[in-house]
């Protein structure tokens, strides 16, 4: 079963989870009007903790929220070798994530493809159930998407899942450091 994927859709299903949120981040670069002020100000060497901006720290305040209650909220960010200028931002950013109680875990592009991970497309998996697909064009702007509850594409997703957890590391750096050739 197949529905169209809208910002309110995607809010109910991430504050009514039960026990997981997982992202699968692929985008070399999102375009999102909220984060601009704050990749510029980072890319010029002055950068002001997310928490300042709204959209961030009402983001920041839900995770905080949900994982206060127990549950997971965890993504895996899949990296360009070298990063873009926007993954080099969230590297720095995802720093207050982690704070606020988000797993954030990366892996190269390059690994990502080696062990068999979709990487065209976002998604965000809640309680193993329900499958949010996401698309964005290749500037990062967002296309909308697609709510999946078919078991054997959810179930291919939570296998997805484990492989990137697994083949995934906390530390963004390590991501290049421990791939060997």
């Amino acid at each position: 079963m197949t529905e169209q994927l809208t910002g309110d859709d995607f809010n109910k299903l991430f504050r009514y989870f039960t026990a997981t949120a997982f992202r699968l981040e692929v985008q070399p670069v999102y375009d999102v009007t909220d984060e601009r002020q704050s990749i510029d100000e980072f890319l010029a060497g002055e950068p002001r903790p997310v928490t300042e901006f709204p959209f961030y720290a009402a983001w920041l305040d839900q995770i905080r929220s949900v994982t206060a209650e127990g549950r997971r909220v965890e993504r895996v960010r899949v990296l360009n070798e070298p990063p873009t200028d926007y993954q080099r931002w969230e590297m720095w950013s995802g720093q207050y994530n982690t704070e606020a109680g988000e797993i954030i875990r990366y892996i190269s592009r390059s690994r990502a493809e080696d062990v068999g991970l979709p990487i065209q497309d976002d998604w965000w998996l809640f309680d193993s159930k329900r499958l949010a697909l996401m698309r964005f064009s290749a500037q990062g702007e967002p296309l909308g998407g697609e709510i999946i509850t078919d078991p054997n594409i959810v179930s291919q997703h939570v296998a997805w899942w484990s492989l990137a957890v697994r083949h995934s590391s906390p530390d963004a750096d390590a991501t290049h450091s421990s791939e060997s050739p």
